[in-house]
């Protein structure tokens, strides 16, 4: 009996020697029980790293959403500003018993900026005491105008001559003239003599405003 134990023993170490030195030579030879890397190289161009590739939706790359495109420095259009307009008065236009003036409004900004509707007008005397009640709108479609630097729009300023509607008159200082939806007047000194104050026909009426520096 020990003797078949010590044969068995011995069948058996050499049956594992043998797996052991086939295994070896397989590995070596890249066939059966081998684990083969794939190259470096495969699927990229020689010399790529294989982090070298960028996601698409990285910083930079063609599917950014960013509304503003790198080195894109145009702003959007926005409504002038007092202090980026300037204001004067054209020259008075008499007719049939009315004097229309053109008040015009210029862009002096570097940018383009838009006016939309009325302006707001008052005269008032050396000490900027309001004379007259506040102008009235003539009726009108409102439209946007759009001034590049150096561009105006005007808007008619209109009131029937004093000497012919008999209404009570002053002489203003001068006429303060309110872009659309700003609260801050720039100040146009008044050359045109008396306006009309109060009574019968006392109403000064405005236009919306319109491209240009007058009719």
């Amino acid at each position: 009996m020990a003797n078949r134990s010590r044969h068995a023993t011995a069948v058996a170490a050499g049956a594992l020697a043998l797996l052991g030195a086939l295994a070896s030579c397989g590995t070596e030879s890249g066939g059966a029980g081998s684990s083969p890397r794939p190259s470096a190289s495969a699927g990229r161009p020689a010399g790529d790293s294989p982090h070298s590739a960028v996601p698409s939706d990285a910083a930079g790359s063609t599917n950014d959403r960013s509304p503003v495109s790198a080195g894109h420095t145009d702003r959007p259009v926005s409504r002038c500003r007092t202090a980026e307009l300037s204001a004067a008065v054209g020259r008075v236009d008499p007719g049939a018993g009315q004097r229309n003036f053109p008040v015009v409004l210029t862009n002096v900004s570097s940018r383009t900026c838009t006016l939309y509707g009325y302006p707001g007008a008052a005269f008032v005397d050396a000490a900027g005491e309001r004379l007259g009640r506040d102008p009235e709108r003539t009726p009108g479609d409102p439209a946007t105008v759009t001034l590049r630097p150096g561009a105006s729009a005007w808007a008619g300023l209109r009131y029937a001559s004093p000497g012919v509607s008999g209404a009570r008159t002053a002489t203003p200082a001068a006429l303060l003239v309110t872009p659309p939806d700003e609260r801050d007047p720039l100040k146009v000194p008044w050359k045109a003599g008396a306006v009309p104050v109060s009574g019968n026909a006392s109403s000064v009426f405005l236009t919306v405003l319109q491209p240009g520096t007058g009719p």
